[in-house]
C-alpha cells in the first residue's frame, strides 16, 4: 500500500502551499494504475516526485506498507520506485543506450555479458536495439523517452511513477508502452501515471484522480 497522507508542500518564495492525500494498493494480484491528471501547475509533478521521494514534504508523510519513507535513503526508495521525469534527458547519464540500461546491473553485481544480455532484450522490447550503440545525447525525443522508460524498468520496481510517458510516442509506440505497463501490473507493480494523455489513460483503464491546485479534488 502507498499512502499519502495529509501532505503539505510549498516551494521557495511562493505562497501556494499543495495539501492532498492519496492511497493505492499496489501489492496484488493484479496490479492498479492510478492517472493524475488536471491543469499545468496544478501539482501532478510536484505530487510525483513526492511519491518517489525527489521531495521531502513539509508536513504529512508518505508511507509505504505502513513505513514513513522520511527514514529511508534515497537508494532505498530507488529499490521499490521507478520515476520517470517529464523531461528524459535528465535522466539519461551514459553516452551509450546499452550502458544506460546494463550498468545499473553492473552495479548489483551482474555479470557484465549477462548485463548486456538483459539490457539487449529490454531496448528491442521498445524498438531500440538498433541505436544501442549510438550516442544517447543524439536521440530522438521518443528515443529518449522511451529509452528512459526502459532504463526505469531495468530495476523493477515495486512502484511506478510515470510522468508524461508517452511525450514523443506515436500511436503504435504508445500501444506498446501500455502492453508493457499492463504486463507489470499483473506482476503486482503499481502504476502512478502523470499524463495529459485522456486515451492512454482511458486505455490503461486507470482510476482517475484530478488535481487542481495543488488538492486532489476527486
Amino acid at each position: 500500500m502507498l499512502e499519502l497522507k495529509n501532505i503539505s508542500f510549498s516551494y521557495p518564495a511562493r505562497e501556494r502551499r499543495q495539501n492532498f492525500s492519496l492511497a493505492m494498493e499496489y501489492f496484488a494480484p493484479s496490479g492498479q494504475c492510478t492517472a493524475i491528471m488536471g491543469e499545468n501547475g496544478s501539482g501532478k509533478t510536484t505530487l510525483g516526485k513526492l511519491v518517489a521521494g525527489l521531495l521531502r514534504p513539509d508536513a504529512g508523510c508518505v508511507l509505504y506498507d505502513g513505513e514513513d519513507i522520511a527514514t529511508w535513503k534515497l537508494g532505498q526508495i530507488g529499490k521499490q520506485v521507478g520515476y520517470l521525469f517529464q523531461e528524459p534527458s535528465r535522466q539519461l547519464f551514459t553516452p551509450r543506450p546499452l550502458e544506460e540500461i546494463a550498468f545499473p546491473l553492473e552495479l548489483r553485481g551482474v555479470p557484465k555479458d549477462e548485463a548486456e544480455a538483459k539490457a539487449i532484450e529490454l531496448l528491442r522490447q521498445f524498438e531500440l536495439e538498433h541505436i544501442k550503440d549510438s550516442t544517447t545525447y543524439t536521440l530522438s525525443r521518443g528515443e529518449k523517452q522511451r529509452l528512459a522508460i526502459a532504463a526505469a524498468m531495468i530495476a523493477e520496481p515495486r512502484f511506478f511513477v510515470l510522468d508524461e510517458p508517452t511525450t514523443g510516442l506515436d500511436k503504435r509506440r504508445r500501444g506498446i508502452l501500455a502492453e508493457t505497463l499492463r504486463s507489470l501490473m499483473d506482476g503486482g507493480v503499481g502504476i502512478l501515471l502523470i499524463s495529459h494523455d485522456s486515451v492512454f489513460v482511458d486505455e490503461m483503464q486507470a482510476d482517475i484522480r484530478i488535481m487542481d491546485g495543488g488538492r486532489l479534488v476527486n
